[in-house]
């Protein structure tokens, strides 16, 4: 019975720490560590629905979209977490479907979606808005709510995998670069 409390005990502090360090990673907006640290210790965290949620929201904000395939299923509990589970939702399948149009000319014009504030959903209206038209190399989009933004759409093949890329470019600068498979 000792054993069992010692172990219940360290069990506790291990997951009180594990969940620590992801509120502090995610504070820090190191969202990278976040995601690892929630995908490395996911067994301890599956039943907490605002840590599969933290977890959920680091791997969006470092482009590991596809690990949000399992959080969407998870979360359920609540209105919160049904909400947040539609958010990642919509994300992951306007992923696959821009992913789709790219690589093998599918015609998405016509898909009226439900949509998002993050930058993969924006640069998804803005692709399904072109209409039906001929493949390009890549796409230069401006942002509607600000004109100093712009995200360039294109594809690179690495090794045997095609990827999506879309930078972000405030002015001329290039802020950021999202890399989708």
């Amino acid at each position: 019975m000792k054993n069992i409390l010692i172990i219940l005990f360290i069990s506790l502090n291990l997951f009180a720490s594990v969940k620590t360090e992801m509120i502090d990673l995610y504070k820090n907006k190191e969202y990278k560590e976040a995601c690892r640290v929630g995908l490395t210790n996911f067994k301890r965290i599956k039943n907490d629905e605002k840590f599969v949620t933290l977890y959920a929201f680091s791997c969006l904000y470092s482009d590991y979209i596809d690990r949000l395939i399992v959080p969407t299923t998870m979360l359920r509990n609540s209105e919160e977490a049904r909400s947040n589970a539609a958010y990642f939702s919509i994300i992951l399948m306007q992923k696959k479907l821009l992913y789709h149009a790219l690589i093998d000319n599918f015609d998405i014009s016509s898909l009226k979606l439900p949509t998002t504030d993050f930058v993969l959903s924006k640069v998804f209206n803005m692709y399904v808005s072109l209409g039906k038209h001929e493949p390009r190399k890549y796409y230069i989009f401006n942002d509607p709510n600000d004109k100093k933004i712009t995200y360039k759409l294109y594809l690179v093949e690495d090794q045997s995998t095609i990827k999506m890329v879309i930078e972000e470019f405030y002015d001329t600068i290039n802020i950021k670069r999202h890399t989708y498979w």
